[in-house]
């Protein structure tokens, strides 16, 4: 991966790794005690998760899972568990496949070479070169949406990063720029520089340690690049969640499927409409009013839409449905909580239909 750097190169990652020295985070949980494995778990929880609202979870979830050997022999639940509320939660099933990819194929060590790093789930070629590169010293560029911006507004890269062109001088220039010493530090740097600096919107120029050669600023472009990706419409999906509630205050939950929202996820039954729900209700539940009631809805914002999800309210009697233990759906008690993985949306919908009950008793 070793390229001819072009002069300015040079310059880039020495002005970097200086001002890293002064200005850069050097404290964050993951710098200390630096593993393969610590580092591995930092980087997918900060996949497109700012740090501040890593760290707590990032905290929790090391203290749950000191080492691999740990995480590849707890239930998914567990990991879905910790994992709530941070989202895109295939990251967190990734995680776990990997994590018993490497107690199966490598003995449960973190694997050296590059080339099975990249092949573990959820980690590809950017990802893999950053721990290789903070944990080892390895000298593998790397190209995560900070890195992208800094590099398309130093060197003046024009196009979407959907362009497989515009991908491919990218990672080019990230070769170039990385330094065959000090790996870590100048990694670490580049990905600073993109979270604290070099932002999307509003970038501090005036603190930057690359301003005086990067073509954007002296073009007054750095609004302009990276080019924004074509807008994508925004679209609106509505949804009827059913809400059964025992006497006992068990709140029926199924799990998701790994494929699509909220996958692997215990939630409250979906369905397409009320009457859908109702008929469930009739069929399944003992007890249940014909017409579940509708409660105030509830609505999440995804990445390219937005959820709007009807609760639907319904009482039950205490042996309504008991589920076959084999099966994906289970009685949930808010008062004494199961570890299981739960959308943040639902969990709080949850709290609050616990605290209903509460109110009534």
């Amino acid at each position: 991966m070793t390229a001819r750097p072009r002069a300015g190169a040079r310059g880039f990652a020495a002005s970097l790794i200086d001002w890293h020295a002064r200005h850069g985070r050097h404290d964050l949980p993951w710098q200390r005690r630096r593993t393969a494995y610590r580092v591995w778990i930092s980087e997918i929880m900060l996949q497109q998760t700012q740090v501040a609202t890593v760290i707590p979870y990032y905290e929790r979830f090391m203290q749950r899972f000191p080492d691999i050997g740990t995480l590849a022999a707890a239930p998914l639940d567990d990991v879905l568990h910790l994992w709530s509320g941070l989202g895109y939660y295939a990251r967190a099933r990734n995680l776990h496949r990997a994590a018993m990819c490497i107690a199966e194929q490598h003995g449960g060590r973190f694997p050296r070479s590059f080339e099975a790093v990249a092949e573990l789930p959820g980690i590809g070629r950017s990802t893999a070169g950053a721990i290789l590169a903070l944990s080892r010293g390895g000298r593998f560029p790397i190209l995560d949406g900070n890195v992208r911006r800094v590099l398309s507004r130093h060197f003046a890269v024009e196009g979407s990063a959907s362009d497989r062109a515009v991908i491919e001088k990218l990672w080019a220039l990230s070769d170039e720029c990385t330094p065959a010493d000090h790996v870590d530090v100048y990694t670490q740097a580049v990905m600073d520089l993109g979270a604290t600096v070099c932002v999307r919107r509003n970038p501090s120029c005036a603190t930057c340690p690359v301003s005086a050669t990067c073509v954007a600023r002296l073009a007054g472009r750095q609004h302009e690049l990276p080019s924004p990706r074509p807008a994508r419409t925004r679209r609106q999906r509505q949804v009827f969640m059913l809400a059964a509630v025992r006497e006992d205050g068990g709140v029926l939950l199924e799990r998701r499927p790994e494929k699509g929202v909220w996958g692997g996820l215990w939630c409250l039954p979906e369905f397409a409409s009320a009457a859908q729900a109702a008929y469930y209700v009739r069929r399944m539940l003992q007890g249940a009013p014909a017409r579940p009631v509708p409660l105030e809805t509830v609505e999440h914002a995804f990445t390219h839409f937005d959820l709007v999800i009807t609760p639907l309210l319904a009482h039950c009697s205490g042996s309504a449905g008991v589920p076959d233990p084999a099966a994906q759906i289970r009685w949930y008690r808010a008062r004494a909580p199961a570890r299981l993985g739960l959308p943040a949306p639902i969990r709080l919908l949850l709290e609050r239909l616990a605290g209903a009950a509460a109110v009534q008793v």
